[in-house]
């Protein structure tokens, strides 16, 4: 391969020796203007470029167009692009015009022109808009991500209608070439985010990147970590909202969601309708979101070390309900909700990868079943059941699904803890994920923010955190924003107090 020759045979003789045993690619021969006297072939793949011939196909037009030209002004139109087709390029080597090809255009060879042309088509089939499925919201758009990297670019760049929002596109994958586009507003991302990303980028080189996933676990900064250090997310008015904020938006193409970067647990915590609704309602809302989290990782393990050390704690008609429930169970606390809790975990595996209206039966249904039939068979107390179904609510609570597995591995990590040592195992284990999540940063960025280190950004994140202040007091952007355009609302006649 190489630049490629005036004379068409030898880029036919090339092209077809490159596609050989590619029976999806075709080469098409042809002849172009009045009388016919100029050899061509398009080469694409059958089903990204069909129908090619129809008049309103921009390959159709510039095809009949070409056909009807006297030959001496056929060149000229294919060089100048005089037919004002607007989605051409010129191609000056083989590489190029395969990539092309392979992204799913029509490559176009003409006799006695050393280029390519690349004519732009529909590309690759794939779903459309749809509606977001796991990031459901009350109020705001239904769309979602689709998975075409142009399309989803798109998405966002309809929400932001400035030339200020930048899309920059680059292939991953030594045979995907999968497209790939970082999207940031040029003057509120820091330039040394970008660059970290890019390197990051260009630091690995692997056979194919099929989803974002792939990207996302390859650049993290801390790879041990359960916890996501990319905001991952299906909603394009909520990497609207990020970019707007400063933040970088990564889509991978043939992946419906987005990466969102930096990302701290602040983020993790909201939804993009948090900024549509009453701010009672969503401060509330958000609090009731951290103390899920809490139940999540925090309730079997208390459950055990009051049952084991300290029963104490526990009233007294409480303590007497407590032991006529366990009177029957031959099984210590910690063995009876460890059986519990991994037969819920295999009922959600069970779940989420049956078909949709079998997979929601299961979970309920066979939630209920197991239950009573494990309480009825004093395998477990009726008190165990409760726990376990608080915690799983408890994880469902938290709007991140990532978040939301990493809590899981540290409920069983506190669950251990809580066994051995009571509460003091439970208050060690807390300390453990609190020391671990401040030492975690995404990009630079302090896990923790805006609870350790928020004075920096004063009036930003101190008002937007498990509270969150009225929209009006929110016209400062979060520290991912350059200092000097961290403004984002201005109110005439200025603020009450002053812009503080």
């Amino acid at each position: 391969m190489g630049k490629l020759s005036a004379e068409l045979k030898k880029n036919e003789q090339a092209v077809r020796e490159l596609v050989k045993g590619c029976d999806d690619i075709l080469v098409r021969p042809m002849r172009l203007g009045k009388q016919q006297g100029i050899d061509c072939f398009l080469v694409y793949i059958e089903t990204a470029v069909s129908n090619m011939m129809l008049e309103d196909s921009v390959i159709g037009k510039m095809l009949n167009r070409l056909w009807e030209m006297e030959e001496e002004d056929v060149a000229e139109a294919i060089e100048n692009n005089s037919l004002g087709v607007s989605d051409t390029k010129e191609l000056p080597t083989m590489e190029e015009a395969m990539a092309a090809m392979l992204a799913g255009n029509a490559v176009l060879f003409v006799d006695h022109f050393d280029k390519a042309i690349k004519i732009g088509s529909k590309g690759y089939p794939g779903t459309g808009v749809m509606k977001a499925d796991s990031e459901k919201v009350l109020r705001g758009s239904k769309e979602a991500f689709s998975e075409s990297e142009k399309v989803n670019t798109a998405l966002i760049r309809k929400r932001v209608r400035d030339t200020t929002l930048k899309v920059k596109e680059t292939p991953l994958g030594k045979h995907s070439n999968t497209m790939t586009a970082v999207v940031y507003m040029e003057g509120l991302a820091y330039q040394p985010i970008l660059d970290n990303l890019e390197k990051k980028l260009d630091s690995f080189e692997i056979d194919g990147v099929l989803d974002g996933g792939v990207i996302e676990h390859l650049t993290a900064d801390l790879k041990y970590s359960p916890f996501p250090q990319y905001q991952t997310t299906e909603r394009p008015d909520r990497a609207a909202m990020a970019v707007l904020e400063g933040r970088v938006a990564v889509i991978c193409d043939n992946s419906p969601e987005a990466l969102l970067l930096p990302a701290t647990l602040n983020t993790l915590f909201q939804t993009s309708d948090d900024y549509y609704r009453h701010f009672a309602i969503v401060s509330f809302l958000r609090i009731l979101r951290y103390l899920g989290a809490f139940l999540a990782v925090s309730l079997p393990g208390i459950y055990v070390a009051a049952v084991n050390f300290h029963p104490q704690l526990l009233p007294t008609n409480l303590l007497f309900s407590l032991a006529e429930a366990r009177a029957g169970v031959p099984f210590p606390a910690l063995v009876e909700v460890l059986l519990l809790e991994l037969s819920f975990e295999l009922l959600r595996e069970a779940g989420l990868r049956m078909p949709g209206p079998v997979g929601n039966t299961i979970g309920i249904v066979g939630g209920l079943i197991i239950g009573q039939a494990a309480v009825s068979a004093n395998i477990v107390s009726p008190v165990v059941v409760v726990v376990v179904a608080l915690t799983a609510l408890g994880s469902f609570a938290v709007p991140n699904e990532e978040v939301s597995e990493a809590l899981r591995l540290v409920k069983y990590m506190m669950l251990g803890l809580c066994a051995a040592f009571g509460i003091l195992g439970l208050v060690f284990g807390w300390i453990l994920v609190l020391v671990h999540l401040a030492g975690l940063k995404s990009f630079g960025v302090s896990y923790l923010m805006p609870f350790a280190g928020g004075s920096v950004n004063p009036g930003g994140e101190s008002r937007d955190n498990i509270l969150r202040a009225p929209l009006d007091k929110l016209y400062r952007r979060p520290l991912f924003a350059r200092r000097q355009n961290r403004t984002r609302m201005r109110k005439k006649g200025g603020w009450p107090d002053g812009g503080r």
